[in-house]
């Protein structure tokens, strides 16, 4: 039940993001129901909460600025009539993902990591829609 909470927060999170930027004062309320239902699903107690809302805050920095690189390597891909490099791109938020778990590994117990790398994997299937990056090769379907 906790994760199928969680599930539709982030779905609901990148609806959000996927729009016009927020404003301040909605990015601030989103981010505290964000923190909220990961309190909640998570089991944080009060000493975690501040912890991992910093190290989450941190790693979506982070993810924002590798959306950037990854839109320059699809325009310059893009420019030279090629198509970008699918395999660099996924390496790219595995690594992230990875410094995520690390970083969350001192603060979180053995419980709690599980479940965040659940509503991680649950994430991730949600916004590539249960596939991964195309193969080597093929060409993508027409629009």
């Amino acid at each position: 039940m906790r994760a199928t909470v969680l599930a539709l927060a982030l779905m609901c999170a990148g609806a959000a993001f996927a729009q016009t930027p927020p404003s301040p004062a909605n990015a601030a309320a989103h981010q505290a129901q964000m923190m909220s239902n990961l309190t909640t699903l998570l089991d944080l107690t009060p000493a975690q909460q501040p912890q991992v809302q910093s190290i989450l805050q941190e790693q979506h920095t982070q993810m924002q600025a590798m959306h950037a690189q990854m839109k320059q390597l699809f325009e310059q891909a893009k420019a030279s009539g090629t198509k970008p490099d699918f395999t660099q791109i996924k390496a790219m938020h595995q690594q992230l993902e990875q410094e995520t778990i690390q970083k969350l590994s001192p603060v979180l117990n053995s419980s709690q990591l599980a479940k965040f790398q659940v509503l991680m994997k649950m994430h991730e299937h949600h916004f590539h829609g249960h596939r991964g990056p195309p193969p080597a090769g093929a060409t993508p379907p027409a629009s």
